[in-house]
């Protein structure tokens, strides 16, 4: 099983409906929403590109916004996946 971990941006949640978009995709087994970050759990990997939308909605207006981070790691082996994490502030 592969975690997909999403840190999200101070002020900011997961908007309802992305989370039913996301919880339909055949790749996702299991989501898990928690304050500040969001859980993909997908069966496996593959050599096909995946792309995940999050719809996300400001619930406090934050200045200075600080970069969030993007996870990929093995729920087994958190440490052995050497997938790149990524950061950034959004647009």
């Amino acid at each position: 099983m592969v975690i997909v971990e999403v840190s999200l941006l101070s002020g900011f949640v997961l908007a309802p409906g992305s989370k039913m978009l996301l919880e339909r995709r055949t790749i996702v087994k299991k989501l898990e929403v928690k304050p500040g970050v969001v859980y993909i759990y997908l069966e496996k990997l593959n050599d096909e590109t995946q792309t995940f939308i999050l719809q996300l909605e400001q619930v406090i207006q934050i200045k200075n916004l600080k970069p969030a981070s993007i996870k990929v790691y093995n729920y087994y082996q958190p440490g052995g996946l050497k997938i790149p994490s990524y950061s950034g502030t959004g647009s």
